[in-house]
């Protein structure tokens, strides 16, 4: 892209046909234990008595559309059973080892699948809304990949579910930079989360002020990763994932106490109000259609395409916003067939899902030519995205993620 082309594609607020960005690498990284709705049960039992909030939540839990959940250990792992909740500095440090060990795992198969050297890394993009240590985990991370010290890193804070999007977004923005500069990039985006450990902090909450709190129902752990490319000094042969045609970042007014993740002595608590699938819901279009005016070549005869003209990654905040969704933008299951997958069988990760459901519908078959990627997080902030999928993504072997 020349730099006439970036300044022009910013003055008219339209991307441009070809921003030659690419995703050329995609790794995600579940821990190996799986845990259904019956261990939130399990570890109620042991530890707090039966009340009023504590019953409604367990009744929640049975009815999520969750079957199993990716967590680091199992029920009776010791930071789940302690005779009181772990604090939030052990929860650092058990993050700064299995987050960071599951955030290589998860760096290490983009890497792989881009093919080409750490040496080549530009940048860093990380997110993580379960950590807040310093120097941040992905200073670990990138130590433990062998990426040289002088690699231009950022760590995205407060972004919570819409890290994921919101870290490929940072990334595209710098990739474009070294565009404009006729530079390479090649940029490492990760996002991680480990969520299951914070079961004891919710169902603590749950017990003293007796409220219903459902985070406890829908959260797991995840790293997920992508290798985003400028395109300048590709190696021949390197085939791409996903183009980015574009995208749409925007803040919904007043909704601040909707949706949260607040700190506390005992880690983090989850800010999830009973407004959020319908608020949700009713950005989607907006956007939508703000997203499509921008982008130009995917008219038709002078019409915007509709959003059942593409497959949909929806981040799984829950079966609620799904549907909700599905139904605002005249959907079928089938358009959010990865979404649902994801949420049934490994459930709410946070940032690190929407990339895993990325990663999934790649592996479902042949599909539409161009995806739509949607994510919500604290603020309420949606984040947006347009990927083209290359013709040859036809071929590719439909492997599990495990």
């Amino acid at each position: 892209m020349s730099p006439s082309a970036v300044r022009n594609s910013t003055a008219n607020n339209r991307f441009e046909d070809d921003l030659s960005l690419s995703i050329v690498g995609l790794g995600v990284e579940y821990p190996p234990f799986s845990l259904g709705p019956e261990a939130l049960e399990t570890i109620a039992a042991r530890y707090y008595p039966d009340s009023t909030a504590l019953k409604k939540v367990l009744s929640i839990n049975r009815f999520t559309g969750i079957e199993s959940r990716a967590a680091v250990g199992t029920v009776d792992h010791p930071i789940a059973n302690q005779p009181n909740p772990p604090t939030i500095t052990q929860l650092d440090d058990f993050f700064r080892k299995e987050g960071v060990r599951l955030s290589v795992n998860a760096c290490r198969k983009a890497i792989k699948e881009w093919g080409g050297s750490v040496d080549e890394i530009t940048h860093v993009v990380s997110t993580t809304c379960t950590n807040s240590a310093n120097p941040g985990f992905d200073h670990y991370v990138i130590k433990e990949l062998g990426i040289k010290n002088s690699v231009q890193k950022v760590l995205l804070h407060g972004v919570g579910c819409s890290g994921g999007l919101a870290a490929i977004r940072t990334a595209a923005n710098l990739a474009l930079g070294s565009s404009y500069r006729q530079i390479p990039a090649r940029v490492l985006v990760l996002a991680c989360e480990i969520s299951s450990v914070l079961v004891r902090s919710e169902l603590e909450s749950i017990d003293k002020d007796q409220t219903v709190r459902i985070g406890v129902c829908l959260f797991s752990d995840c790293a997920s990763s992508v290798v985003l490319s400028n395109g300048i000094g590709d190696h021949v042969g390197s085939e791409a994932i996903y183009d980015l045609l574009g995208w749409k970042h925007v803040v919904l007014e007043d909704t601040e106490k909707d949706l949260g993740f607040d700190i506390d002595p005992l880690g983090w608590k989850v800010v999830l109000s009973p407004h959020v699938p319908s608020l949700a819901a009713d950005a989607v279009s907006p956007a939508f259609q703000d997203l499509m005016k921008s982008l130009p070549e995917l008219h038709k005869g002078g019409k915007l395409p509709a959003a059942s003209d593409f497959d949909w990654a929806l981040h799984p905040g829950g079966s609620t916003i799904i549907t909700g969704v599905e139904q605002a933008m005249n959907l079928t299951p089938e358009h959010m067939r990865a979404s649902y997958e994801i949420y049934i069988n490994y459930g709410n990760s946070s940032s690190a899902t929407v990339i895993s459901v990325m990663d999934k519908l790649r592996r479902m078959g042949e599909g539409r030519a161009n995806v739509v990627a949607c994510a919500f997080g604290p603020g309420i902030t949606l984040e947006m995205m347009v990927l083209r999928r290359p013709s040859a993504l036809q071929d590719l072997p439909t492997e599990t993620l495990d």
